[in-house]
């Protein structure tokens, strides 16, 4: 087992638990279980209207119950039954799914409006991570322009979270984001959202991806050494599609031509470039839908690896760093 620079032992083998309509039960624990993961996010969400929009809609009876403090409470008694850690991971869901890092007000006053609703939605889940004892928080999600145009209201926030919550903080960088970032040293790990550019082949090879992640991974590591964080891959993962390495972060409908090959070599490149060194905390695949039956399998383009050849790869290196 590997230390890192926090003093942390085990590896976070994480997967990102898909909030739902219903409540889990065991059975939908088990795939977790089965595929060595340690840890899980846990996904409540808030809503806004549009990218200028100030008021964030959050923990109603409009919205699936995994979406709420109520189910996220209820899916983390159930993972915890197995023994499975939690990084609570607040998430905001744009109207028609814009990107979350475009947020940002047109007045001084939307904007004060903005950090109150802000403040509102992240101390809801402040509160429970501290009442279920999470040992993880991730204070945001791909938030690029509010936190570069608000610093200030960040690091308060921060320390408003921390006069609340004992444990472990991150916050969820875009791979494009996180060197930008300002608030590390305040944080303990260096959180990203990995979908780094890897190889721009139809079918990226295992050897093309490893290349395609130095310069990637030396820009992570001298980021950890100078704030002495580790890097935590908050999402990771990659869609089983033609050119899966080249935009990992698309996530477009109309990219159908299923690629199995290229998500396993994805994955596995990315487990050799990071997992074994002491300055990476582990991560969480992006994404695992708690209907282990019903999702994925070898005809489906999307992320989630389950039923698909990559889910013995992540079986097999998580398995190896428990």
């Amino acid at each position: 087992m590997l230390s890192s620079c926090n003093g942390q032992v085990e590896k976070i083998n994480g997967v990102s638990f898909v909030a739902a309509p219903d409540k889990v039960n065991q059975s939908h624990i088990e795939p977790v279980v089965k595929v060595n993961a340690n840890y899980a996010a846990v996904m409540p969400f808030g809503f806004v209207k549009n990218l200028e929009h100030p008021d964030i809609i959050h923990n109603t009876e409009r919205q699936w119950f995994g979406e709420t403090r109520a189910g996220a409470k209820q899916y983390i008694e159930e993972l915890r039954k197995k023994s499975i850690k939690i990084m609570i991971k607040p998430q905001i869901w744009v109207w028609r799914g814009e990107f979350t890092g475009l947020i940002k007000m047109k007045t001084e006053e939307d904007w004060k409006t903005l950090e109150d609703s802000y403040t509102r939605f992240i101390i809801e889940y402040t509160e429970l991570a501290e009442e279920v004892n999470a040992e993880i928080l991730c204070i945001g999600t791909e938030l690029e322009l509010f936190v570069k145009h608000r610093p200030e209201y960040w690091s308060g926030l921060i320390k408003e979270i921390k006069t609340i919550y004992k444990g472990k903080l991150t916050y969820a960088a875009n791979w494009d984001e996180f060197k930008r970032t300002p608030f590390w040293n305040q944080l303990d790990y260096i959180g990203v959202d990995a979908y780094f550019p890897v190889s721009e082949e139809q079918t990226p090879t295992y050897q093309k991806c490893i290349e395609g992640w130095k310069a990637h991974k030396l820009a992570i590591k001298s980021l950890s050494d100078k704030h002495n964080k580790p890097a935590l891959f908050t999402e990771y993962g990659y869609r089983s599609v033609d050119y899966a390495g080249k935009e990992p972060w698309v996530s477009d409908h109309t990219m159908t031509n299923v690629n199995l090959e290229a998500q396993v070599n994805t994955t596995k490149a990315l487990y050799e470039t990071f997992w074994k060194e002491e300055w990476f905390a582990g991560g969480f695949i992006w994404k695992w839908f708690i209907k282990y039956d019903e999702v994925g399998g070898k005809d489906n383009p999307m992320f989630t690896p389950q039923n698909k050849p990559v889910e013995e790869i992540i079986r097999t290196y998580y398995k190896s760093e428990e």
